[in-house]
């Protein structure tokens, strides 16, 4: 199953509408990626099945894996992902899997890069997990797709294999609504309590260990719980609109905030938007070593999250993911009038700039979610995810400013820099929240807060 993406090939297609490759017609490029380009394709007219009652969908993908050109170990990675791919299909076949359906050597004489090609036939997806969360996934659905993987990982696990590559590009939406995983070149079939894999993958997806494991004649170790930390980046992810739990503008800088959590120099800071029982969910997947994963298989996720829901009986089908962002705010309002008493309209504010030690954040202007700052509810509580209200703000935008906490909790920065200085912030309505000193640059001159 292979999802509809815009053809973002920069030369001449390869495969053109009409050309035939086995018993298929291609009428279409889906995509391609680092290794591979998919078509779309029909069972050609005359051809045994074509009528559809082999059950087969007459509308189907082609991964196109071309060996052609490629140095004699580039050759070998890409039919060992292939061979894997059809052998994990063979061995392993489940309902939340990719299902493929064949494989064939192309046979393109006239096209001296394709000739020889590796192609693998599969099912078609309506869209990836990536896709939705750029519209928007209400809870109800989120819980639906997290469990949907978490019954693929668990047979996968039981089968003998780990995926290795779990990200929202990994995750297909069937034209049943279903999740299917599905690209398993990397996947690894394990021997004993682990396996063997080359030193890749998708940055933002590894466990800490991967980056510090020695490399072996074989290559990195790898055991299920790599699955299982990729799983608690994508429950964050689903619930936080497409958010990843650690903060950076690049994979690197979001991998070395990885890295500081997993060493204990830093806290788990789970977006608020998250809500509990997935909060909860996700921290135990993102536990910082293999030995605090490995209680939490895909098993034992699948049976927490379907007691989950059989446990709650919504009145009515709305989606749950406002509601808890409605109440969210109304809490931190409510805590930071307590806490903090609101500013006096009479008094004279400062315009405070906010400054986002980021490189990477500083000259953007698209407000990506990633770059985005929290103000704290509490400036005497550590300044976690828990203590921030829903309200972001990002490199540049100006705030009002009534007065200053000179000794708030310490807040270190991306630059190493520390204060225990903090701004409270006069924001429209009753909420009032607090900026810590080393989110700006500015030095207002302001009275001490009561």
């Amino acid at each position: 199953m292979v999802h509809d993406l815009a053809f973002c090939g920069d030369g001449e297609e390869l495969l053109p509408p009409g050309h035939r490759v086995g018993e298929w017609t291609v009428t279409g490029p889906i995509g391609e990626g680092g290794w591979a380009t998919v078509y779309a394709a029909r069972r050609a007219e005359g051809t045994a099945g074509s009528d559809g009652a082999d059950g087969v969908d007459d509308t189907i993908a082609l991964k196109v894996l071309p060996t052609a050109g490629l140095a004699p170990r580039q050759a070998r990675q890409v039919a060992e992902a292939a061979h894997r791919e059809a052998e994990l299909a063979r061995t392993a076949p489940h309902p939340r899997l990719v299902r493929l359906l064949d494989t064939l050597t192309l046979a393109a004489p006239d096209r001296p890069a394709l000739d020889g090609s590796i192609v693998l036939v599969m099912e078609r997806a309506r869209c990836t997990l990536r896709d939705l969360l750029a519209t928007g996934v209400d809870e109800a659905r989120g819980a639906r797709i997290i469990a949907g993987i978490c019954e693929g990982l668990a047979h996968l696990h039981r089968s003998g294999w780990v995926h290795t590559d779990l990200k929202p590009e990994n995750v297909l939406i069937g034209r049943d609504g279903e999740v299917r995983l599905s690209d398993f070149g990397l996947a690894i079939e394990l021997t004993g309590t682990h396996g063997h894999c080359a030193p890749m993958g998708t940055p933002d997806y590894l466990p800490p260990e991967r980056w510090k494991a020695p490399l072996g004649e074989h290559g990195v170790k790898i055991r299920t719980t790599a699955d299982i930390w990729a799983l608690g980046i994508v429950i964050h992810e689903v619930f936080a609109a497409g958010v990843p739990p650690f903060p950076g503008a690049t994979p690197t800088a979001r991998n070395a905030a990885a890295q500081q959590y997993a060493e204990g120099r830093a806290a788990l800071r789970l977006a608020p938007a998250v809500p509990p029982f997935w909060r909860a969910l996700a921290a135990d997947c993102l536990a910082p070593t293999h030995a605090a994963r490995a209680p939490h298989t895909a098993e034992s996720l699948l049976a927490r999250i379907r007691a989950h829901q059989s446990g709650r009986r919504p009145r009515r089908p709305r989606p749950r993911t406002a509601l808890l962002a409605l109440a969210a705010c109304a809490t931190a309002a409510v805590t930071a009038t307590a806490l903090w008493p609101r500013p006096d309209p009479a008094a004279h504010p400062a315009r405070i700039r906010v400054f986002n030690a980021e490189r990477g954040c500083q000259d953007r202007t698209d407000r990506d979610p990633r770059c985005s700052l929290g103000l704290a509810v509490d400036p005497l509580r550590p300044y976690t995810a828990e203590n921030v209200i829903p309200t972001r703000v990002w490199n540049n935008d100006t705030l009002d400013a009534d007065c200053q906490l000179p000794t708030g909790l310490p807040v270190i920065n991306e630059e190493d820099l520390t204060s225990t200085v903090w701004y409270r912030i006069h924001l429209p309505g009753p909420t009032t929240a607090w900026l810590p000193a080393v989110r700006t640059k500015d030095r207002p001159t302001l009275l001490r807060c009561p």
